[in-house]
């Protein structure tokens, strides 16, 4: 496997585990993060941090198959 390959599929796996695998280590109620449970903010927080985990593996993934730069 190529090395763009596994930080591509890196990136993908990121959000995956943090989002199912981690969630019951963070099922707190306590502490609030913005008046929210940690659960919760944990949730909302990868749910935007996930467009740019998968924007990243795009771009390993484009950069591999297109040479160093990386654009079309």
């Amino acid at each position: 496997m190529r090395p763009a390959m596994k930080k591509a599929l890196f990136c993908g796996a990121v959000p995956f585990v943090a989002l199912v695998a981690a969630l019951p280590f963070v099922n707190r109620l306590r502490p609030v993060v913005l008046g929210l449970p940690f659960v919760l903010f944990w949730i909302l927080g990868w749910v935007a941090l996930t467009p740019v985990f998968l924007y990243l593996a795009e771009r390993f993934l484009r950069k591999d198959k297109n040479g160093k730069d990386g654009k079309p």
